[in-house]
């Protein structure tokens, strides 16, 4: 185990905090690896008196042995604790040193099993399931990283540093997955360290920790080109005629996500009650987005509306009070993939990918304001439907004929040619 290489205990007081008689407090600063904590102790010296260079009373003071002599003793005292400390390989803080001083019980040891453990309790009641399956994910990571670099089932929290950091994400880097194809993408590694420091800043609010880990460290994203459908793919897609009942109705909720811009579970939670009447008389989807708990309000296309008729008198929709027969999302994107290999699209289609379908081929590239499109998607900020959103080819194209018609030089007029014979002048008499 890692243990303090310094220490140091001092003593100083605070002139400010003087009394009506020119008295104040003793305080010993104990000090652990540049931490450092002060501990108001029961003996009050005249400031006139005190020494501020040695840090004890001075020597012609009527009190000096006597008070001097105290001060030593208590820094034996907190001394002997560090050094027992010490010898134990436990952790040593300045706090603890003066619990220990105090009285106080010491027996807690805050470790990272215990502080995912407290997470895990106090998240459960906000955090969405699916956002607690994916801390999961990272303590199980945390643990193997444990078990097969540091030889150990558990961590005390003190010795998570910059270095732990480090380390980490080296792991994570070159961990090959048994269930995965591919190794963790750099994304993917940035997500783990973010939940990371979300549990250790919890640990440094709670004074767990007297330092944050992560105050040094740098999060390093690379931006990912997520796919959509062109127009033709979106066409080939609807138009292709599936056997199995199954890859039909995957693929009609893929299409209804095109259309429509919901993520998968907002599309699986939709019910009767989310369609509604808009001001143009038509049907309108209104709910909040589970993922930001956003307002969202989007008008009921004609593709959209049609896939909707389709299953309004399913039996399995009409048992569960919802709009489309209900499929885990990671049953989904296993027909999805399959539905892409028959179809012949090379994408990998996802809800993501439908999404920002609905962003680039449905809306933006039919001149839908990117503002209307950034609401329809339920975002806060239009940058993140700018990061969704890219404007096609064929829109750049059709923009730039508008363009190169306006800076069009207008043709030239004939004009009457110059004749080369001089006038003849008559000379007036």
């Amino acid at each position: 185990m890692k243990t303090s290489q310094s220490f140091g205990v001092n003593f100083t007081i605070k002139k400010q905090k003087a009394n009506k008689d020119g008295k104040t407090n003793v305080y010993a600063c104990i000090i652990v690896n540049k931490e450092k904590i002060f501990l108001a102790l029961k003996k009050q010296v005249a400031v006139e008196d005190w020494d501020y260079g040695r840090g004890s009373l001075k020597v012609k003071a009527a009190e000096a042995r006597d008070t001097n002599s105290y001060l030593e003793q208590v820094k034996f005292t907190i001394t002997t604790y560090y050094q027992q400390l010490q010898i134990a390989g436990k952790e040593v803080t300045p706090q603890l040193l003066k619990s220990m001083f105090l009285g106080e019980d010491t027996d807690e040891t805050y470790t990272l099993s215990k502080l995912m453990d407290y997470h895990y309790e106090t998240a459960s009641a906000a955090l969405k399931p699916s956002t607690l399956i994916h801390y999961g994910v990272t303590r199980r990571y945390l643990e193997k990283f444990l078990k097969e670099k540091l030889k150990t089932t558990d961590i005390r929290l003190h010795d998570i540093d910059y270095k732990f950091i480090i380390d980490f994400e080296t792991y994570l880097r070159n961990h090959k997955p048994a269930d995965h194809f591919q190794p963790i993408n750099n994304n993917g590694v940035m997500k783990h360290l973010i939940r990371l420091r979300k549990m250790t800043t919890l640990a440094f609010k709670l004074q767990w920790i007297t330092r944050d880990p992560f105050k040094n460290y740098k999060f390093r994203y690379k931006k990912v080109e997520t796919a959509f459908l062109s127009t033709n793919e979106l066409k080939a897609l609807e138009n292709y005629e599936l056997a199995s009942e199954t890859l039909q109705m995957i693929r009609d909720y893929f299409l209804f996500a095109c259309y429509t811009g919901l993520s998968f579970v907002d599309l699986m939670n939709l019910h009767e009650g989310n369609v509604v009447r808009g001001e143009d008389d038509e049907k309108w989807l209104k709910l909040f987005r589970q993922k930001s708990n956003e307002p969202t309000n989007i008008p009921i296309l004609s593709p959209a509306l049609a896939i909707m008729d389709k299953y309004k008198d399913n039996p399995r929709s009409i048992s569960l009070g919802k709009i489309f027969p209900t499929i885990t999302n990671q049953k989904t994107n296993v027909y999805l993939k399959e539905v892409a290999k028959i179809v012949g699209i090379r994408k990998k289609l996802t809800f993501g990918v439908a999404r920002h379908t609905f962003a680039t081929t449905i809306t933006l590239a039919n001149n839908v304001p990117i503002e209307t499109v950034s609401k329809m998607m339920g975002h806060t900020k239009i940058a993140t439907t700018q990061i969704y959103a890219r404007v096609l080819l064929k829109k750049i194209s059709e923009d730039m004929s508008v363009l190169k018609e306006k800076l069009e030089p207008e043709p030239k007029r004939p004009t009457a040619k110059k004749s080369n014979v001089k006038p003849v002048m008559k000379r007036v008499s």
